[in-house]
């Protein structure tokens, strides 16, 4: 009961957080600074509830589940959003799946190494999911036809339209995201692993 408890909560709240990060689209002077951002933390809210899900069953194969509940909690969100007038092809590809996949396989191939699952299945995360979140962003919708379809009436002032400066290395949102990414989800995927430890301790006090 205590283990589909706590995995129930880590999803709900990771898809909470994740729920809106196909806006980026609505902003297009501002989207590649968006699309890194929201890639960054689909990668950790992914990697911290899988690797959670994962060392507690000790299952390979339970990250990639973790992402399907993610997925489909989300669908039955956005449907919700479509009922109220804005599009549905937000997240509506499993983005997390692959990168959950590539979580499993190794923690799979390394022997159920803890380690290595957060070394190298933190690194593989952080540097596929804006990969992967690139493919949805072009193969899903236009940014463009996207924002003059469902206009927003005013911008905040932290969003208002700059300059692109051109040449600069976040030119490239995927290599930013990625790099990034692969960096935090290693820390996260050790949080991920910690939460077991804790909720064992919680469990047996």
């Amino acid at each position: 009961c205590t283990h589909y408890l706590f995995i129930v909560v880590v999803a709900v709240n990771s898809t909470l957080l994740t729920i809106n990060a196909g806006d980026y689209i609505f902003y297009t002077d501002w989207a590649w600074t968006s699309f890194v951002v929201f890639s960054i933390s689909q990668t950790l809210m992914l990697t911290v509830g899988a690797c959670y899900y994962l060392t507690f069953t000790g299952v390979p194969g339970t990250a990639t589940y973790y992402a399907l509940i993610m997925t489909v909690y989300t669908w039955i969100a956005k449907g919700a959003w479509f009922a109220l007038g804005y599009p549905y092809d937000f997240i509506v590809t499993p983005v997390w799946l692959p990168s959950a996949m590539l979580l499993d396989l190794a923690y799979w191939a390394t022997k159920k190494n803890k380690h290595s699952l957060i070394l190298f299945g933190g690194v593989l995360v952080g540097m596929s999911l804006p990969l992967f979140n690139m493919v949805n962003l072009i193969t899903v919708a236009d940014p463009l036809e996207t924002a003059f379809k469902y206009p927003r009436p005013t911008l905040p002032p932290y969003m208002t339209p700059i300059e692109p400066q051109v040449g600069k290395f976040y030119n490239s949102p995927v290599a930013l995201g990625a790099g990034a990414g692969a960096v935090l989800a290693c820390t996260f995927a050790a949080l991920g692993c910690k939460l077991t430890t804790w909720t064992y301790r919680w469990m047996a006090a």
